[in-house]
């Protein structure tokens, strides 16, 4: 809010592990929060990458904070992007996995919803949330969200614009977003129509098409890309809005499958990474002559757009007093579609690959990169080992601009944390997850503890110290039983029955 301040005497002296004294400023920022999409721990530079170029997104961590635990909200999309918008855990929230909503019809026939806007989007979230653009609308921002929802179909109260956003560009439902070079994007609640040709994911290389011949992917490339369409009206968005305080969440579908980019931007990872192994579709998504040289080059893509809107922010004079956050909804896909997180070590410290990564709440699926930078406010160069979570967002940014939330929430706010003062601590971190065979997991202090295959009946917990084993790989719970009976009374107290059906866990007593 324009009249609310921040405490003048608020002095920023420190992180946890570098000492900085910075300057306060009453007046609330524009806010930008970059959510990168099945983006890995281990796919950025400053997080250890070693192939991928990320230099200025790198950029923004040498200008200000690097968390090294922070947590999404869910191992899947809409889900983790449900605990952002609202500051909810999984255990108390609305959605708590990806619901097609499949009631309706043929849903995931791709070009059934491109013909039939009924079947397009998600379950819708109820018009009676409160969500994170809501409390910033109330606060005097203008708010924005380019990029992917996945939180209401069309013609539902579940749109971005009945849930919070002044505008909206970019892909209503997220099955849509498993083509890049779609159909159709939608600029608030009006269909855009773009000119590509239908290409419907799943297609597999034609059996007499020659795999190294790159005119035999030449479908697969169409005309507008939506990436770059989104980037456009991401920085059009600032543009308008520089006499204004805004907010812009920025919901990019990078590096989410399927693997399509313009081959331009392709040519130095076929330099850097040399002869490989075309992926010649039939299984998911769409074929790939070069499936790491894109990969790499979708992540660098994302990139050079963040280090484009850095640049659009300096030279409109709205850098010094913008805070930016930088994250990803969960943790790097499996080997599916052409990817190999393997090659990339794409989780970074920890395991990867199926069962491990997207979709799982071992820390390969949810631990997640996070970067905050905000000129004198924030120290530069500094990083904190801070215990967080997508929850926490909605505290801080309320926090920031001064609103003073009166609903209960199961975030706290990280803003002391950014400052370099006394931050309360969460006393634990808890998730649930319906799909992948149904989990439970939740982080205390360096414990973590794992139930899966609930569906199943399972109801075993594995137990692990995170501090010497981050890779999960060695379950102590017979040795710790008084900690996995707290950890198993904590998933009790945690988990309340869904709203939806589809989300019940059976086992816990869900009706």
């Amino acid at each position: 809010m324009k009249n609310s301040f921040l405490p003048l005497i608020l002095l920023l002296i420190s992180t946890l592990f570098q000492c900085h004294s910075v300057e306060i400023n009453s007046t609330e920022p524009n806010i930008i929060y970059i959510l990168a999409d099945d983006l890995g721990y281990g796919e950025l530079g400053i997080y250890g990458q070693k192939i991928i170029q990320t230099p200025h997104i790198d950029a923004l961590a040498r200008n200000g904070m690097r968390f090294t635990q922070h947590y999404s909200g869910s191992p899947v999309c809409a889900p983790s992007r449900y605990m952002l918008l609202t500051g909810l855990h999984s255990g108390h929230a609305y959605i708590r996995g990806n619901d097609e909503w499949a009631e309706r019809g043929d849903v995931w026939n791709y070009a059934a919803a491109v013909a039939d806007g009924s079947l397009e989007g998600q379950r819708p979230i109820p018009d009676t949330t409160f969500t994170l653009a809501n409390m910033l609308q109330e606060s005097g921002y203008i708010t924005g969200l380019v990029g992917k929802w996945g939180l209401g179909a069309p013609g539902t109260g579940g749109t971005p614009n009945k849930q919070g956003f002044d505008y909206f560009y970019g892909y209503n439902c997220q099955r849509q977003a498993h083509n890049l070079y779609p159909k159709h994007l939608w600029e608030n609640e009006q269909k855009i129509a773009l000119n590509n040709e239908l290409i419907s994911p799943g297609m597999a290389l034609d059996s007499l098409a020659d795999p190294n011949d790159s005119k035999s992917y030449s479908a697969f490339e169409q005309s507008e890309y939506a990436p770059s369409l989104m980037h456009e009206r991401a920085l059009n968005f600032i543009k308008k809005n520089k006499e204004n305080q805004f907010f812009l969440y920025y919901a990019s579908p990078l590096p989410h499958l399927p693997l399509q980019i313009p081959k331009k931007y392709q040519t130095k990872y076929h330099e850097v990474i040399g002869a490989e192994l075309p992926y010649t579709g039939g299984k998911s998504y769409f074929p790939n002559q070069y499936p790491r040289a894109t990969y790499a080059a979708m992540i660098n893509l994302l990139d050079q757009q963040v280090g484009e809107l850095v640049d659009q922010l300096k030279a409109l004079g709205l850098y010094d007093n913008t805070l930016i956050i930088f994250t990803s909804d969960n943790g790097p896909t499996y080997d599916v579609g052409g990817v190999d997180p393997h090659y990339f070590n794409s989780a970074g410290p920890f395991n990867t690959g199926r069962g491990w990564g997207k979709g799982f709440t071992h820390e390969g699926g949810i631990r997640v990169p996070m970067i905050a930078t905000w000129p004198n406010r924030i120290a530069a160069n500094t990083m904190t080992p801070h215990l967080s979570a997508f929850w926490d967002v909605f505290p801080t940014l309320a926090e920031v601009v001064g609103y003073k939330d009166t609903e209960q929430r199961d975030g706290i706010s990280f803003l002391p944390t950014l400052h370099g003062t006394k931050q309360s601590e969460h006393d634990y971190l808890y998730w649930e997850f319906p799909a992948y065979g149904g989990q439970q997991a939740v982080r205390k202090k360096q414990w973590k503890a794992i139930r899966k295959d609930l569906h199943k009946g399972n109801v075993t917990t594995a137990l692990y110290d995170l501090s010497k084993d981050p890779r999960e790989e060695t379950d102590i719970s017979d040795q710790y039983p008084e900690q996995v009976a707290e950890m198993e009374a904590i998933m009790r107290e945690a988990h309340h029955d869904p709203t939806i059906g589809k989300f019940d866990l059976n086992i816990l007593g869900d009706k």
